[in-house]
């Protein structure tokens, strides 16, 4: 039933291949608990048959297991969020009658703000490379042969610094920007077309500069992939002109990113996510605005990004106030 149900969550709800992978593995760590005998009922104390488990009282212990294993919370939310989906599930399918994960209280979750990287020090690393992405390095790359290490080197150089200007100017997810198509590109419009959760299409607006640089990689990438450009072809290819996957994709943010001044924390693409969602925030943009651009269901997942506004205005404010200063000097 389990792998029925993640080719449910596949095929018609369409999540995302990790958030099928954490699904399963969170039912099959479920099932494998529920079928081992505890040291204190034994044999005894063992349902047989995963749904026969899923009752509130089961559920309330397999929480108490995860805890005293030492799972963070939010393991153990999402252990139980999968729990839930598979119950509403059975539900659909006559299996069950109600969701018994519903009447189990979760533990309590720290907030946690989104980490991201401050306008300055992005602006800074794109000036820093912006030769990569230019076009003297352009002819100095077409003037090599395709298959010489030169131009591998100076193609994924381009195409790792291509990969943080989309991340962070467009503000797409890593599977959005893997899922880039050429035709998704409209260059006369200057807008992206990205295909979202659900298969959800939205068109993000593209900036002058970045649309160039769009356009100088691709004529990089003809030359070392000439297969690779079609309509129907990713828009960002290795040397060889295979499509990206998501290992690739974050050693390249690594990669740019690591060392550079002002860039600290985790070198990931959602931290790039989250760093346009907090300039556009703190540059004055509409949260409904912010909210389309990124592809979010809700407002509630944008409104997140206001907190790190209010953190960074509480941080000005001690710094700036003269009585904060005075009683730093009485304590």
């Amino acid at each position: 039933m389990i792998d029925k149900y993640i080719a449910y969550i596949r095929d018609v709800r369409r999540y995302s291949p990790r958030t099928q992978e954490l699904y399963a593995d969170a039912l099959k760590d479920f099932a494998q608990w529920a079928e081992t005998p505890d040291q204190v009922g034994g044999d005894d104390n063992v349902i047989p048959g995963l749904t026969g488990n899923l009752i509130p009282s089961r559920i309330r212990e397999y929480e108490a297991h995860m805890i005293s294993a030492g799972m963070k919370p939010r393991t153990v939310h999402l252990h139980l969020s999968a729990l839930s989906g598979y119950c509403n599930w059975l539900i659909k399918e006559g299996v069950l009658k109600s969701n018994p994960v519903r009447t189990v209280k979760r533990p309590k979750l720290e907030k946690r703000l989104p980490e991201y990287y401050t306008e300055g020090a992005m602006d800074a690393y794109l000036q820093e490379t912006a030769h990569a992405a230019g076009e003297d390095e352009l002819e100095l790359l077409l003037s090599a042969p395709p298959t010489s290490a030169f131009a591998r080197e100076m193609y994924e150089r381009r195409l790792r610094r291509l990969i943080v200007s989309l991340l962070y100017g467009c503000g797409i997810r890593r599977a959005e920007l893997i899922g880039l198509q050429r035709k998704n590109l409209d260059a006369a419009r200057h807008t992206l077309r990205v295909k979202g959760k659900g298969d959800k299409m939205r068109e993000i607006p593209l900036i002058p500069s970045l649309l160039k640089e769009i356009s100088l990689y691709l004529q990089a990438a003809s030359f070392m992939a000439p297969g690779a450009g079609s309509p129907e072809s990713p828009l960002l290819v290795t040397e060889k002109g295979n499509s990206l996957y998501p290992s690739w994709v974050d050693r390249a943010v690594k990669t740019e990113l690591q060392g550079r001044q002002g860039i600290t924390g985790r070198k990931s693409p959602h931290v790039l996510r989250h760093s346009l969602a907090t300039a556009l925030l703190e540059e004055g943009a509409d949260l409904n605005a912010i909210k389309e651009m990124l592809g979010h269901s809700s407002l509630a997942a944008t409104e997140v990004y206001t907190h790190n506004s209010v953190e960074r205005l509480k941080a000005q404010y001690m710094n700036a106030h003269p009585r904060a200063k005075n009683e730093d000097r009485h304590d």
